[in-house]
């Protein structure tokens, strides 16, 4: 990646996530979250559901999309991924989370 890219996409703290198709270090279809700088502590993290798991290798959460699929609530299980990641990327780097969150309404 070009040096000017990653300049600015990491001119600050960041928690990014997608989803991997599979390929290399992971074979299977999987979802992934890291931040950056990865924060002390943060591999060891507790996050959710169980089945996550810290890839040393990519230096981020992986949690493979069988889990997701086969799961009773899809959604939950990775919503409750996407979440404990982020938290502990935030808690871990003593983001300020009130400037950075918001709460979302539901439109229903």
């Amino acid at each position: 990646m070009a040096d000017f890219i990653v300049r600015e996409a990491y001119s600050h703290e960041v928690s990014s996530c997608g989803f991997w198709p599979g390929g290399g270090v992971i074979q299977e279809p999987a979802f992934y979250a890291y931040a950056y700088p990865e924060p002390n502590g943060f591999k060891r993290a507790a996050v959710e559901p169980k089945q996550a798991f810290y890839s040393s290798e990519r230096n981020e959460f992986i949690l493979l999309y069988d889990v997701v699929r086969e799961s009773e609530n899809p959604e939950e299980v990775l919503l409750s991924f996407l979440q404990s990641t982020y938290e502990a990327a935030a808690n871990l780097g003593k983001w300020d989370r009130g400037a950075l969150e918001q709460e979302v309404s539901n439109p229903s």
